[in-house]
């Protein structure tokens, strides 16, 4: 079956189509995408994963079409990033 692999660093973005076997797991889609290899940094025991933006387990089993998405951790708090921006905008005037 045809599933995706995607995974993106601010410089990088990279999105894979590979085929698996039927019962193939998040993990052993992302193995046979050779992301790791490309992203040697990646320690997938210690990366968050998922399936269409929702949080999956690397043994999760996947089906056809599913996109498997390797998370970053966050650098920047989200709700700072608004209050940083209309903080800058006052330094403008």
């Amino acid at each position: 079956m045809q599933i995706g692999v995607a995974y993106s660093e601010p410089a990088q973005q990279l999105w894979l189509r590979i085929d698996v076997a039927e019962e193939a797991t998040v993990q052993a889609a992302i193995e046979q995408s050779g992301i790791l290899k490309k992203f040697p940094e990646l320690e997938l025991a210690n990366c968050t994963v998922g399936i269409f933006g929702k949080v999956a387990q690397l043994d999760a089993t996947l089906r056809p079409g599913d996109r498997v998405e390797i998370y970053r951790a966050i650098t920047a708090d989200p709700a700072t990033v608004p209050r940083r921006r209309i903080e800058g905008d006052d330094d403008d005037d």
